[in-house]
């Protein structure tokens, strides 16, 4: 494989869904819009695979989702780009009610091995409250499986992963770490198994599960408490199925959870992250999340939208509150 001096993240999802194109013949790409790559990650695909292989679609979601599943269903390898998150609600039903029930009603006999990439999840200004979401927990929440990676080389070795996945995948990029680029070499750009969380910094005082583009925060308040504070950053990388040992295994170290996850408090991931750990896991003192607010919708007015985002400060506070016990 060439080396890539200084990849982002869009580049890194554009580089293997054409590694994978390139590697399989099975595998293809379907979207609204995609030949005129305007999310930047099918840049190039229509000239190097031609037509047949990236397939333009007509405005219904619902439909072209349900021609991916049959696809599947005939040995194809399905790669379906909703733009926006809203999307991905309009084909709830096709996903986690059809697609991801396939292998079970089937009794293993057929299997769908679709990945539904969503290039813009979040929040960004002016962006509204349609297209603010992120709706990774729902996924998570019927067992479909789900990704969210935090940086380029997840970004490449999570996708590649999912697309030789036998069944649904649902595949989140959030727009806030779009803008990080890392220097990568020959061997940085590997397959990524799903299911394996990653330890983005070690440490002993406190265990910080951030979600997707919110470790880089938890990174940047790690590196300001260092001496205050020992921060672990433990990056999920896959909603579901979850790295629950990953966890258990920091915690067994820190005993002090603090999660940091980009969905709204009321039944979001960061929920279902604090009770497993409270019901399984070493705690030494009372876990705390910081999430959006319970049913928080965005709107249109940046100021009040950014209100609405899980910030530093808030997980600074949280940090130094388990810290001392309280």
């Amino acid at each position: 494989m060439r080396s890539v001096p200084l990849l982002s993240y869009l580049r890194a999802i554009n580089r293997a869904l054409g590694d994978e194109m390139e590697r399989d013949p099975a595998v293809f790409i379907m979207g609204e819009d995609i030949r005129h790559a305007l999310t930047n990650t099918t840049t190039g695909l229509l000239a190097r695979f031609g037509p047949q292989r990236v397939l333009e679609t007509p405005l219904s979601e619902q439909g072209f989702t349900d021609f991916a599943t049959g696809a599947a269903l005939a040995g194809r390898r399905p790669v379906v780009e909703y733009q926006i998150p809203f999307l991905l609600l309009l084909v709830f039903e096709q996903i986690a009610n059809q697609a991801n029930k396939v292998p079970v009603m089937s009794g293993g006999q057929a299997r769908v091995p679709i990945t539904f990439l969503l290039p813009a999840a979040g929040w960004r200004p002016g962006w509204g409250g349609q297209h603010s979401d992120q709706p990774y927990s729902m996924f998570a929440h019927f067992g479909v499986k789900t990704v969210l990676p935090a940086t380029p080389t997840d970004a490449y070795g999570l996708l590649v992963s999912a697309i030789r996945d036998d069944d649904p995948v649902t595949f989140f990029a959030p727009i806030a770490a779009h803008g990080v680029r890392v220097n990568v070499g020959p061997g940085d750009l590997v397959p990524v198994p799903l299911g394996v969380s990653r330890v983005h910094r070690p440490g002993s005082d406190v265990t910080v599960v951030a979600v997707g583009h919110l470790v880089h925060d938890a990174l940047a308040v790690a590196a300001d408490l260092d001496g205050e504070v020992s921060v672990e950053v433990l990056d999920p990388r896959t909603l579901y199925p979850f790295d629950w040992a990953g966890l258990a295994e920091s915690l067994e170290k820190t005993g002090r959870l603090v999660v940091l996850d980009d969905s709204n408090r009321f039944c979001g991931l960061g929920a279902e992250i604090v009770a497993t750990a409270v019901e399984e896991m070493r705690l030494d003192v009372p876990p705390i999340r910081v999430t959006r607010p319970d049913g928080a919708v965005v709107g249109c007015l940046p100021e009040l939208d950014v209100a609405l985002q899980p910030s530093r400060e808030q997980l600074v506070t949280a940090i130094r509150a388990v810290v001392k016990g309280c």
